[in-house]
């Protein structure tokens, strides 16, 4: 079984690279422009993914501080919305980074 995987793993490595040995000799055929490009993205793309984390928490923790004291429902609703506004903005700040990048 471990002979089979690394044999499917070796074989997948080089399809991946084939492209590779077709290109001309000296050239990368990416422009550093868009190495920068796809690590904005990839950024973007983590930072989307722990803001979302973080909202989701927020939520959940607003509905659980809801549940158990109901009179306080609108301090505890101004607050989460506050928080979910500026969590929202910092993927908003990274959207604009990768945009200008």
């Amino acid at each position: 079984m471990v002979n089979k995987k690394t044999l499917l793993l070796a074989a997948l490595f080089l399809l991946v690279a084939c492209p590779m040995f077709g290109q001309t000799p000296g050239a990368s055929g990416i422009a550093p422009g868009e190495i920068k490009f796809l690590g904005g993205m990839i950024g973007l793309g983590i930072a989307g993914g722990l803001c979302g984390i973080g909202q989701g928490k927020a939520v959940a923790g607003a509905a659980e501080a809801i549940a158990r004291n109901p009179g306080a429902a609108a301090g505890i609703r101004f607050a989460l919305i506050l928080g979910l506004v500026f969590i929202e903005t910092l993927t908003i700040y990274a959207l604009a980074i990768v945009l200008k990048g």
